[in-house]
């Protein structure tokens, strides 16, 4: 019987590097611009390489769009993680240094972008499974992180409120994502404080 095989991709063979440049160009882009402002040309001007070389990567915008999701997440998530699981550190310290660490960010940054993963929601959710699933992946595997450092302040009695940590670390990124929405249509970091008083002196008390 004859053996059926995927047809390789026509052209030249793929530069991981030229799709490094590619992703990288994206998460600003998308970022900074938006998905439906940000065009394949921008992308690979940014990046600038040929226009060819984009679809030697990517299938589709949407495809692109759905790795751009992947590096930004991934880009932090060391970053993420290594803070969030320091035992050096009591648990709600950790927490609260994350969000410091963040306000910190977007204060410098004139609070002009917000969170990519929270602006895809909004954006391209509705009408892409492919980006949505991504997104909502990633969107879990942060609240978790949230919910070890919760579960672990319960256990030592640091938090007395017996909800169930996945309930508290969901309300705190769902909280999050609301706050970023508010400072960046307000140009202020004051629903982030707001955020951080709620959430450390009742939610977490």
């Amino acid at each position: 019987m004859e053996s059926k095989t995927t047809p390789a991709r026509r052209g030249p063979k793929p530069n991981l590097h030229t799709r490094d440049d590619l992703l990288r160009a994206g998460v600003r882009l998308l970022h900074d611009s938006g998905y439906a402002a940000t065009g394949i040309k921008e992308i690979v001007d940014a990046a600038q390489v040929p226009k060819g070389s984009f679809y030697n990567h990517f299938d589709s915008k949407e495809d692109f769009a759905s790795e751009v999701v992947d590096a930004y997440f991934e880009r932090g998530h060391g970053e993420l993680r290594a803070l969030l699981t320091n035992e050096s550190m009591p648990p709600l310290v950790r927490l609260r240094t994350y969000f410091d660490e963040r306000i910190r960010g977007y204060r410098a940054g004139g609070y002009l972008r917000g969170c990519l993963m929270g602006n895809l929601s909004l954006e391209v959710a509705d009408h892409s499974a492919l980006i949505r699933e991504r997104l909502a992946t990633h969107f879990k595997t942060w609240a978790a992180l949230f919910e070890n450092c919760i579960a672990e302040a319960q256990a030592t009695g640091a938090i007395g409120t017996r909800l169930p940590a996945p309930l508290l670390a969901q309300f705190m990124l769902n909280s999050w994502e609301g706050a970023l929405l508010r400072m960046r249509a307000e140009q202020s970091d004051a629903p982030l404080y707001e955020f951080m008083e709620v959430v450390f002196r009742s939610v977490l008390a």
